[in-house]
C-alpha cells in the first residue's frame, strides 16, 4: 500500500508498519505526536493536541534545506516543528545525535521539557514499548533500542551532531557574543556535510553573525544558481502570512500615514492585506510594544529588510551621520604616511574595547579604521594596531583608563598595562565630562569635521548609526540618557575624539620598524 496523505489514520498492522516508514506520515498525521499548546480557556492556559504542522511549517518541511536559515516573525511554531522532527529521526534512525541550541538555560529547559521530552512521554505506548530510554536526563534523551539520542543546551562542541538546530541565534549574538563565535566555530562544524544544520531567529538589531549571514543567505538566493550543500537556504516568514494575525477593527485607528505603509507593503510583497490584518499589527504593535515601530520591525516584520532595520527616532547621530554622506565625506579616505596617526579607545569594564584610528590633516579630521573586539587582552589590540604600521601620535584613553581593576589574572590599571606592552607610545587620559549627553552634544558639534573611511570604520560608522537613547517601555518615552549596548564602545571610543584632542608634535621612537620585503628595495 501506498500512503497517499499524512491524514491517512490506519486500520491494521500492515498498514502502520507502512506508515511508520514514512517520516512525513509520522510527523505530519497527527498519529504520533502530541503538543502543547496555549489555551485561555482552560484552567492552567494550556491544552494537548495531535501535532499537525500549520501552514508555515509545512512551508519550511518543504524548503528544508543541508544548512537551512530562516527570518521569521515571533510564534510561528518552527522550534516545536524541529524538535519534533529532530525526535522522529532519533527515534527511527540509529547512532544519531541530534541537538538543540537555545539563547539562554531557561529557553533550553522549556525546549527540552515541553517540546521534546513531553512528546517522546505522550507516544502511543507500544512504540515506547520498543524505543525505551536508556538515559533521561533534564538535557538530554538517549534510546536504549539505536542509541541515538536528542539533546537541548546552550552550546555543543566535539563529537558529530547530525541534526542541528539553534533557536534565536539572533538573540545569542546580542546578547552573548562569545557563545555565538562558539556556535559558529564548534558547534556548526560539527554537522556533517550530509547532515542538517537549522538557525532560525527573529531580527535583532543590525551587525553579529546572524545578520551578516542573513544577509548572505538572502543575496544568494538572488542567484540563479543551484545551492550546494554547505551554503545556506533563505526563508523568510513575515507576519503577515500567519493566518492567526488578523482581528475585528472595531475601535482599532488606523492613521493615513499607516495605511500608506500598509500600501506600501502591499506593492513590494505583492500580496493584499486586508482591514483585519490592518487592524491587528497597530492594535499588537500599541498595546505589546508601546507603539515602537522598530520592536514592532523586529519581532513582525512586514519584509525581510524590515526586520533589521533600524529606527532613527531615539538615535544620536542620525542627522549628522546622513549629513556626512551627503557631502561626500564617507568615502575612500587614504592614509597620509608621513602624519602621525591617533587613537581614540573605549575600554569597557566588562570584555569590549573598540578603538578609532586618526589624521588631523587640516582642516580635515580622517577616521582611517574602528577595530572591536570583546574578551581580548590588550596585547591582541596593540599588534592589531601595528599591523597597521602606521605611525603613531598619541593614543588617547577614557577618563577611568588609570583606575586599578580585575585584568585577566592581575589588578591593574590599563593604562599601566599599555605602557608596560609599549613604552615608546604617547598615552593621554582623556578628563570625564560632568555628563554623558555633553559629551555627545561635543560629537555632534565636531561631527562636521570629520571624514570616514567607509570600508576601514564600516563596522564604526554602523555603531554610530544605532548608538540611541534608553527608552521607558512603560511611559513610551525616550529617556535622556544613552543606551548601554553593542553600540555603545564605538560611540563612547570616538567621543574621546571630541573631548581630548590636541595637536602634538611627532616624538622618536613612535614610527613601527618595518620589514624589508624579498625582491623590493627598501
Amino acid at each position: 500500500m501506498s500512503v497517499m496523505s499524512h491524514d491517512f489514520v490506519p486500520s491494521n498492522d500492515v498498514e502502520l508498519e507502512q506508515c511508520l516508514a514514512d517520516p512525513m506520515w509520522r510527523v505530519c498525521s497527527g498519529q504520533l505526536y502530541v503538543i502543547m499548546t496555549k489555551d485561555d480557556a482552560m484552567a492552567d492556559g494550556t491544552s494537548v493536541m495531535p501535532f499537525r504542522p500549520n501552514r508555515a511549517q509545512r512551508r519550511l518541511i518543504k524548503r528544508l534545506w543541508f544548512r537551512t536559515l530562516i527570518l521569521k516573525a515571533r510564534q510561528l511554531g518552527f522550534t516545536t516543528l524541529i524538535a519534533i522532527m529532530w525526535l522522529d529521526h532519533a527515534l527511527f534512525n540509529p547512532n544519531q545525535r541530534c541537538g538543540i541550541i537555545a539563547h539562554e538555560r531557561e529557553a533550553a529547559e522549556s525546549i527540552f521539557r515541553d517540546k521534546v521530552k513531553f512528546a517522546y512521554d505522550n507516544l502511543p505506548a507500544a512504540l515506547r514499548a520498543v524505543m525505551p530510554l536508556k538515559k533521561d536526563s533534564a538535557t538530554e534523551l538517549l534510546f536504549a533500542h539505536n542509541n541515538s539520542s536528542v539533546r537541548v543546551a546552550t552550546s555543543m562542541r566535539g563529537g558529530t551532531i547530525h541534526r542541528l538546530h539553534i533557536s534565536e541565534f539572533g538573540k545569542i549574538c546580542a546578547k552573548y557574543p562569545q557563545k555565538a563565535r562558539e556556535v559558529l566555530t564548534g558547534s556548526l562544524p560539527a554537522v556533517p556535510k550530509d547532515g542538517i544544520a537549522i538557525i532560525e531567529s527573529t531580527a535583532e538589531g543590525q551587525g553579529g553573525a546572524y545578520h551578516e549571514m542573513a544577509t548572505k543567505a538572502e543575496e544568494r538566493s538572488q542567484i540563479d544558481r543551484p545551492l550546494t550543500i554547505r551554503e545556506w537556504r533563505f526563508n523568510f516568514e513575515p507576519w503577515w502570512k500567519n493566518e492567526d494575525y488578523h482581528m475585528d477593527p472595531a475601535g482599532v485607528i488606523i492613521t493615513a500615514k499607516e495605511h500608506e505603509y500598509f500600501d506600501t507593503v502591499e506593492a513590494a510583497c505583492r500580496t493584499t492585506l486586508s482591514l483585519r490584518q490592518r487592524a491587528w499589527y497597530i492594535a499588537t504593535r500599541d498595546s505589546d510594544f508601546a507603539g515602537d515601530p522598530e520592536k514592532m520591525w523586529q519581532e513582525y516584520p512586514s519584509t525581510s529588510k524590515e526586520a533589521f532595520q533600524q529606527s532613527t527616532e531615539g538615535k544620536y547621530y542620525t542627522i549628522q551621520l546622513a549629513t556626512a554622506r551627503r557631502s561626500g565625506r564617507i568615502t575612500t579616505v587614504p592614509h597620509v604616511s608621513h602624519v602621525p596617526v591617533n587613537t581614540f579607545w573605549d575600554i569597557g569594564n566588562r570584555d569590549g574595547t573598540g578603538i578609532w584610528t586618526h589624521q588631523h590633516v587640516a582642516p580635515a579630521h580622517r577616521f582611517l579604521n574602528y577595530i572591536e573586539d570583546h574578551g581580548m587582552p590588550f596585547d591582541h589590540y596593540v599588534k592589531e594596531l601595528e599591523a597597521l604600521g602606521y605611525l603613531w601620535g598619541t593614543h588617547y584613553l577614557p577618563h577611568d583608563a588609570d583606575h586599578k581593576r580585575q585584568l585577566a589574572n592581575v589588578v591593574a590599571a590599563p593604562i599601566d598595562l599599555l605602557r608596560q606592552l609599549r613604552p615608546t607610545w604617547r598615552f593621554e587620559i582623556v578628563p570625564r565630562v560632568a555628563e554623558v549627553t555633553h559629551g555627545i552634544n561635543l560629537m555632534r558639534t565636531k561631527f562636521s569635521q570629520a571624514w570616514f573611511d567607509e570600508s576601514g570604520c564600516a563596522l564604526g560608522l554602523q555603531r554610530l548609526a544605532n548608538y540611541g537613547k534608553e527608552r521607558d517601555e512603560r511611559l513610551a518615552v525616550w529617556k535622556p540618557t544613552p543606551k548601554h549596548d553593542e553600540n555603545s564602545e564605538g560611540a563612547d571610543a570616538i567621543r574621546q575624539w571630541a573631548q581630548g584632542w590636541e595637536e602634538h608634535a611627532v616624538t622618536a621612537g613612535t614610527r613601527p620598524t618595518r620589514k624589508r620585503r624579498s625582491g623590493m628595495a627598501s
